[in-house]
């Protein structure tokens, strides 16, 4: 990486505690990913992210705040960055994927409180993450408790606006949430000085499109026989969709979709074609969170699909851009939000049906039900996806844990127990 310091001493960042994770972070990157067989070339650009991810896109958000700009944390899929972007800000994903974090967390919330909300309020309080520090307002929601009382405690000094999600997903609940997006969008005119108009919020709505469309492009290519990316190297490319710049994260992407759709054309493959198949569901994996992918494809199976928000729920829907309204256009924002199906919703048959789909189409073999400790939304709805599942004659591997590395061997053994289930 290279030389950040004074912009991290200028974001009164602890650059003691900061360098322990900076220390750690390539070894961890180097096991997991660099040492990869046969990576497709087009995965430079996002090593490099990685390798610079403290660095290069927070020295970019500085100087668009330099130009008057404002820049928003923002932690979840339901935060229309449509909105954000037609006020002439940025969006950025904020920290929260790592053990690292998780203790400066558990010093203001309970222990028995989801790995992800006590790593991103550790990330912020014990000032180690950059974009905690750089964000001028964060923009948190109500899908879950946890995340709920988290937002009062983040809230203390840096402005934060809460989306209020709708539970259920009658035509109410979806007037509801335009009318949320309605509030949003004055909340993010005031604080930006910058009016959001039909034209830039129709301008917006196509910059994020575009990015969903790549990411749609990648997916697409693991539904081949050979698959010719790593599961590793998808979640890595989705994760780091969520603080790139969307122009250029689009253009990388399909510049990569170039390469693996010419291998999938030549049939090379980075792991054999009787390599089982499984698609992984569940709670977000947030970067560095590669554990359960890299227990996955180094017993030899390939993660072919991740329905989860660092997955098929952050891209799969497109914003209608036929709208030339405000109103018109908001209402096309809430009808794709609203199709996203999170466990904080009840009913939540959708969620159900895309794993089904999702398995039909990439030709999975089984399925792994990921949750992170402690998320009683989806630990629960588990009970309803292995009823469903059960019934399809789709085989599933529940597994709860966390970001430690204290349970690696042990989800390893149930993993390769699994996966020698699939081969009989």
């Amino acid at each position: 990486m290279a030389d950040y310091r004074q912009m991290w001493t200028d974001l009164e960042m602890d650059l003691e505690k900061h360098d322990l994770l900076c220390e750690a972070l390539p070894d961890a990157f180097g096991g997991i990913y660099l040492s990869q067989e046969n990576r497709p070339q087009g995965m430079d650009f996002f090593d490099f992210v990685v390798a610079e991810i403290h660095g290069v896109r927070p020295a970019e958000l500085i100087e668009h705040q330099q130009k008057g700009g404002k820049v928003f944390g923002t932690f979840c899929v339901y935060v229309p960055d449509e909105v954000i972007f037609a006020a002439g800000a940025i969006s950025t994903g904020l920290c929260g994927g790592s053990q690292f974090w998780v203790p400066g967390g558990e010093k203001v919330l309970p222990t028995n409180t989801c790995p992800l909300i006590k790593a991103s309020v550790g990330a912020r309080l014990d000032k180690t993450c950059p974009f905690f520090r750089i964000a001028d307002m964060y923009v948190g929601e109500t899908t879950c408790d946890g995340k709920k009382k988290a937002w009062e405690i983040l809230a203390s000094d840096v402005p934060m606006h809460i989306i209020d999600i709708p539970q259920m997903k009658r035509a109410k609940d979806i007037d509801g949430f335009a009318e949320e997006i309605k509030e949003f969008i004055k909340v993010v005119e005031d604080f930006t000085g910058n009016k959001v108009t039909a034209q830039v919020l129709g301008e917006s709505i196509k910059l994020i499109n575009n990015k969903r469309k790549a990411l749609q492009r990648l997916y697409a290519t693991r539904k081949a026989a050979l698959v010719p990316i790593s599961g590793k190297d998808a979640l890595l490319v989705t994760q780091i969709a969520f603080y790139d710049d969307p122009t250029r994260n689009a253009q990388m992407v399909n510049k990569l979709c170039d390469e693996l759709e010419e291998r999938i054309a030549r049939k090379d493959g980075v792991f054999p074609e009787n390599a089982k198949r499984i698609l992984i569901t569940g709670t977000p994996m947030a970067i560095p969170n590669w554990k359960l992918h890299h227990i996955v494809e180094t017993a030899g199976a390939v993660v072919v699909v991740e329905e989860l928000c660092t997955g098929t729920r952050y891209f799969e829907n497109l914003v209608d851009e036929s709208a030339t309204t405000l109103d018109a256009q908001v209402r096309a924002l809430a009808e794709r939000y609203m199709k996203t199906n999170c466990a904080c919703f009840t009913p939540n048959p959708g969620r159900i049906d895309d794993i089904i789909r999702l398995v039909r189409d990439y030709k999975a073999d089984g399925v792994i039900d990921y949750n992170l400790q402690f998320c009683g939304l989806y630990s629960t709805e588990s009970y309803l996806i292995k009823q469903a599942l059960d019934a399809q004659g789709i085989p599933l591997l529940h597994i709860e844990t966390d970001y430690s590395e204290q349970d690696f061997e042990q989800l390893r053994t149930r993993v390769e127990a699994f996966l020698e289930m699939l081969g009989k």
